[in-house]
């Protein structure tokens, strides 16, 4: 993973971002819309999953050498920089006796997410599982000597977690012509591209694809060198050994099942499409020992309600430590946010987008971001979500008088907490032609409640 910079796709391809902006949709990959739709049917009503950037990088944990290396901890080979035969000594120092594959999907399970995606090979080229295609993998090259994403896919089996697979099909820091390595090997324009392609990573996503159980989805990313042909072999592939996985945005031009965002963007608006942030929980994607800036409950909870208001999903990461252990500060938050879920969570899975807007924000008047354009000043009061006969508005910050309602013309039937069993009736008054929701002084939830107005009909009339 690496920062969004810029939604050009020149700069998508050094920065790791994806083809298509947040506003657009990636190339469904089936041509059958039906098809596509059921392919699609699990990911829309999951809409939280977890992301794990976890391999040797996390031995040194973000130093090399008795200083910090700035930036993501997962690219230290690359930023600090570090040779290549001496980066490949810390498969020696690397191993995970505290990793408990149970525990993580226990984990998952207690926060509300529902699939998990973890990093099979990143852009240092060392694969976590057991790959008889090149010996540089946690299997064979480290004192672990054992495949833990074998024992991730038997555990999410077991508790009914989807799982998934991240792959790095282009950058690969250890393959002489591997994209991204131009310390160890030179310019990628001078190197056998297709060589590394059909030689490695065609071959490992075979694996992966075979013998891991199903696999919901590959999450392939930061696309160089990949044109369209390249990446047609790897959706044919994808498709042959297993139909049902889904494809993300970032493995070639004009492929992909939904959208992937730039890193920890979500789009102002609602964007057409499936689509998807992959997202920190902190400021980095593996573990970094300097990094412990985490997003609280309600930052995380605002983020997937606000993502799932605009018809997207939400992956939110952690980093585990050389240890195998996923710091405990993100594991109580993402617990705190499975225990709202556990309340509201018919607000979010397998709710529709907004059918309002205005809640979002608006642009500002008179202000310009970097790139010159009106900045988006976001509003935060609360965000919509619907299912047939129901509208769910999560209030984050209740304005005096209780919940002002957008206009619409269906008929209100009644309206109520979501986290009340007895689901007891919030009243409703007009002022002024405005509707409110008339809300209690002390509200239930300190991060944020769910008011359910149930109306005539299944669709709304605007």
């Amino acid at each position: 993973m690496k920062p969004l910079r810029s939604l050009l796709s020149a700069l998508a391809l050094l920065a790791g971002a994806p083809l298509t902006s947040p506003g657009q949709t990636a190339q469904p990959a089936d041509t059958d819309q039906a098809a596509h739709d059921a392919r699609m049917a699990w990911f829309r009503e999951a809409k939280f999953g977890l992301f794990i950037h976890w391999g040797i990088y996390s031995v040194p944990a973000g130093a090399w050498q008795g200083r910090v290396v700035p930036g993501l901890g997962e690219w230290i080979m690359h930023n600090a920089p570090i040779p290549l035969p001496q980066y490949e000594l810390l498969a020696q120092r690397f191993n995970p006796v505290k990793f408990d594959a149970e525990a993580w999907v226990r984990l998952a399970a207690d926060a509300g997410m529902k699939y998990i995606v973890i990093t099979s090979k990143h852009h240092d080229g060392f694969a976590m599982y057991h790959s008889k295609v090149s010996a540089y993998n946690v299997y064979d090259a480290t004192p672990f000597h054992r495949d833990p994403l074998q024992e991730l896919a038997a555990a999410c089996a077991r508790h009914g977690i989807r799982f998934g697979f991240y792959y790095s099909q282009a950058q690969d820091w250890h393959e002489p012509n591997g994209a991204g390595n131009n310390n160890d090997f030179g310019p990628d324009e001078k190197k056998d591209f297709d060589q590394y392609l059909r030689g490695k990573a065609e071959p490992q996503v075979r694996e992966l694809l075979s013998n891991y159980g199903p696999v919901c989805l590959i999450w392939f990313d930061t696309p160089r060198m990949m044109d369209a042909a390249r990446g047609q072999r790897f959706v044919d592939l994808v498709h042959a050994l297993q139909p049902d996985c889904l494809i993300d945005g970032r493995l070639a031009p004009g492929t992909g099942d939904y959208t992937s965002t730039g890193d920890n963007a979500i789009p102002s608006t609602a964007p057409k499409g499936d689509w998807e942030t992959p997202a920190t929980t902190n400021h980095t994607w593996a573990f970094k020992q300097d990094d412990t800036d985490w997003k609280s409950p309600g930052e995380i909870l605002f983020k997937l309600v606000d993502i799932a208001s605009k018809g997207g999903n939400y992956l939110l990461n952690v980093g585990p430590t050389s240890e195998g252990v996923i710091p405990q500060a993100a594991q109580d938050n993402l617990r705190t946010v499975g225990r709202w879920l556990k309340v509201n969570g018919d607000a979010v899975y397998g709710a529709g987008r907004s059918p309002f807007g205005a809640e979002f924000g608006d642009e500002a008047a008179h202000l310009k971001d970097a790139g010159g354009k009106p900045l988006f000043l976001e509003r935060a009061e609360w965000r919509c979500t619907v299912k047939p006969g129901r509208l769910y508005f999560t209030v984050f910050r209740p304005q005096r008088g209780g919940l002002r309602l957008p206009d619409f013309a269906s008929p209100v039937k009644r309206t109520y907490f979501l986290g009340d069993p007895a689901r007891a009736p919030l009243p409703v008054e007009t002022v002024g032609g405005v509707r409110f929701v008339r809300l209690p002084p002390n509200l239930p939830d300190p991060m944020a409640n769910v008011v359910c107005i149930e109306y005539d009909g299944d669709r709304l009339q605007l």
